[in-house]
């Protein structure tokens, strides 16, 4: 049998009551309940911070659908629902957007060195 070592617990386990340690509970909130107007100030609250998340989590939906976005992967059944799917679409956006600098970067060198060659080598503008 393994020897247990003080303090530690495992995962599921709840510390033992020792006599040297002060049990601590905890605070508990006196057994009133809210009034009718707390509860409905609560539930409007709720309500919209539902209606931000549902916003948040469709916004890239609604950009996958128009053409936007890069569309997610396709299988028998719909997974644009999927927070994976989600994040998927948001990385090949942001993946996009990067070839598509680096081709415009890499386009600009490609022309700039033509006509630094053009006007070294062929016209003999600039003498090295």
């Amino acid at each position: 049998m393994a020897k247990r070592t003080r303090g530690s617990n495992r995962p599921g386990q709840r510390r033992s009551n020792t006599p040297g340690r002060p049990q601590t509970r905890p605070v508990s909130r006196p057994a009133q309940g809210l009034s009718a107007a707390e509860e409905a100030h609560a539930a409007e609250l709720e309500a919209q911070i539902v209606a931000q998340e549902r916003g948040v989590q469709t916004a890239p939906l609604r950009a996958a659908e128009s053409g936007r976005a890069a569309e997610p992967f396709r299988s028998g059944r719909t997974r644009a629902q999927s927070p994976l799917a989600l994040r998927a679409a948001e990385e090949y956006a942001y993946v996009t957007r990067d070839v598509r600098r680096i081709l415009v970067v890499g386009g600009a060198m490609i022309a700039t060195m033509a006509v630094c060659f053009v006007l070294i080598d062929v016209l003999k503008v600039i003498s090295v």
